[in-house]
């Protein structure tokens, strides 16, 4: 079975954070090089994987990797404010 392209907002995660590849990958237990796969999408994360950087970022998996092409950040941020019968607070954003 081949397996899937999956894609992820990792660079701008840890960019708007501020940190390095190498920072991110000593802090999730990989390889810098892996990081950069990761981010050029390259290279398909294993579930433990994921939810260590989903943990990193506290973060939500899905608002992390996806199947499909991501939104940018800002449009998922106004759809979900949007989004009716739900409220959320964007104050931290």
């Amino acid at each position: 079975m081949e397996s899937r392209r999956i894609y992820n907002r990792i660079s701008v995660l840890r960019e708007e954070r501020g940190i390095s590849r190498k920072e991110l990958a000593e802090k999730i237990g990989v390889n810098f090089q892996t990081v950069g796969y990761l981010e050029r999408e390259e290279y398909n994360p294993s579930l433990d994987l994921a939810f260590r950087i989903a943990e990193y970022f506290d973060l939500p998996i899905d608002m992390i990797f996806s199947v499909k092409p991501m939104k940018p950040l800002s449009r998922e941020i106004l759809d979900l404010k949007n989004k009716p019968g739900e409220y959320y607070e964007f104050n931290d954003f």
